[in-house]
């Protein structure tokens, strides 16, 4: 599979749109985005062409996913899973997004991006119902505890980003104990909890062509 392994700052400048994709680094005024906000490139500042309709359901596709870092491959394997469930298949889709192991460990606060996140995950520092588990994209259910390991609860980096979580806050569909290393699902976060500026119809749209 592909991986992207140019500087990320770079697709939050594409998509004029800070996606917090290097943690605590995007909070402060080493920011490229907020340092340099326009398009990446040699005609970045120079860039006036109205898009296409096409153009713009493209852009928000890549936005989304870029946000979640996932591949080609597995956010159309999310939009297909999202079209079979019941109800809007745009909501479905950032739902089944949001409910990502990965996501989750970002959004208790185990992780400072989703980046780092994953990383954890594959290195087996979680455990999900007293079970490692080691799948990113493993989707969690309501009920369900994340924990970390007893062996990985004095990493440093772990500790730092626990420190570092008051800052963005923990949804209200995850309950965080924060001296246990521990989160539960409370309940699967509603359209209104993703404050990220995100219009999921267009992705709906461009997937419809």
């Amino acid at each position: 599979m592909a991986r992207y392994t140019d500087s990320v700052c770079r697709q939050c400048r594409r998509e004029n749109l800070k996606l917090f994709l290097k943690g605590d680094r995007c909070y402060s005024d080493k920011c490229a985005f907020d340092r340099r906000g326009y398009p990446p490139g040699q005609h970045g500042e120079r860039r006036g062409r109205k898009p296409s309709d096409y153009g713009i359901q493209l852009r928000e596709k890549q936005k989304v996913k870029r946000m979640y870092g996932l591949s080609e491959k597995q956010f159309h394997l999310f939009f297909s899973r999202a079209d079979r469930q019941r109800g809007i298949t745009g909501t479905n889709l950032l739902v089944l997004l949001e409910r990502r192991l990965d996501n989750v460990a970002y959004r208790l606060g185990f992780a400072n991006s989703r980046a780092q996140a994953r990383q954890f995950v594959r290195h087996r520092h979680f455990l999900v119902n007293g079970k490692r588990v080691d799948i990113p994209s493993f989707i969690v259910k309501v009920g369900d505890t994340i924990e970390v390991r007893e062996k990985s609860k004095k990493m440093q980096a772990l500790q730092d980003s626990l420190d570092a979580v008051v800052r963005r806050g923990v949804p209200q569909w995850l309950e965080l104990e924060k001296d246990g290393m521990k989160g539960v699902v409370k309940g699967f976060p509603l359209r209104e909890d993703l404050t990220m500026p995100m219009q999921e119809q267009l992705i709906v749209e461009l997937y419809s062509k």
